[in-house]
């Protein structure tokens, strides 16, 4: 079985340090965070920043600061974060593109409503619409593509996977593609079962790669079946604050230590940075 690619979403945009402390905010902590999940075994840090006051950027000076600081430290694959943040003008979010010529960037392939309602307060404690419409889709496919960025196709939904089909039928994507499948998120995604995964990795052009994602308590046991099926795996605090029922993750590498046990139970080899970027068809 082809070796497993780790890749760890260090921050995201939704969770604090009130809800988890060792969550890393500023440069430095995603820096040091990244660098731990490196050594640990993780291919791909997935990147996303925030301003002074801990809100979502795509300011060029931050993640400047935080994409030098990782290279510094380590070879690892940097997956810049295109979605920033719903509030941020789509043409802000893209500036990260042909400013930096990331190896990866994140690149969400649809539209939806999402939140979460707290059954205590009773009230909507997050609720928006990403909105997107196939001129802003090829908008971004081309950019990347004029840049050289690999799209790391986020799919929340099967209808995500007829846009990616249709962009790659204008030309405004090249195989092979790569996809990452976002499993468990409230609102129009797909539930994160095991039969939805292996209908997403159907779905697909048979010369993709492909990686899945749980959110919350959902991280692991997708994380286990995409190891099975030999996907590749995303973990880390922006889809989960707990590394186990109850328990806060004390940091990202421990997302990252979890899976190679995992995946080491079963005989599956960790890539390295170097395999993984041969396995993603990836050059510099």
């Amino acid at each position: 079985m082809e070796k497993l690619i780790i890749c760890v979403a260090l921050t995201g945009n939704f969770h604090t340090k009130a809800d988890n402390p060792n969550l890393p905010e500023k440069p430095e902590e995603i820096i040091k965070q990244a660098y731990e999940c490196w050594e640990a075994g993780a291919s791909i840090v997935h990147v996303h920043a925030r301003d002074e006051q801990n809100r979502p950027t795509t300011e060029v000076a931050v993640f400047g600061k935080i994409i030098e600081g990782i290279k510094e430290k380590c070879d690892a694959i940097i997956c810049v974060s295109t979605g920033g943040a719903a509030t941020i003008p789509l043409e802000k979010r893209l500036e990260l593109i042909p400013t930096f010529k990331p190896e990866l960037a994140s690149f969400s392939v649809g539209a939806g409503v999402t939140g979460r309602y707290d059954f205590k307060e009773r009230k909507w404690v997050r609720d928006f619409i990403l909105k997107q419409n196939y001129s802003e889709l090829e908008y971004i496919s081309r950019t990347m593509l004029e840049n050289g960025t690999k799209p790391e196709l986020e799919i929340y939904d099967t209808g995500f996977i007829n846009n990616v089909m249709l962009l790659k039928e204008i030309g405004a994507l090249k195989e092979p593609l790569h996809f990452n499948f976002v499993m468990g998120i409230p609102g129009q995604c797909i539930l994160p079962t095991p039969k939805n995964l292996l209908h997403l990795v159907e779905s697909i052009p048979p010369n993709s790669t492909w990686q899945a994602a749980g959110m919350g308590r959902h991280a692991f046991p997708i994380a286990a079946v995409t190891i099975v099926l030999g996907g590749h795996v995303r973990v880390g605090m922006e889809d989960s604050i707990y590394i186990s029922k109850s328990e806060l993750a004390k940091s990202n590498a421990q997302f990252v230590e979890k899976v190679v046990r995992m995946s080491d139970d079963i005989g599956r080899e960790i890539a390295t940075p170097k395999e993984a970027r041969k396995i993603l068809n990836i050059t510099s």
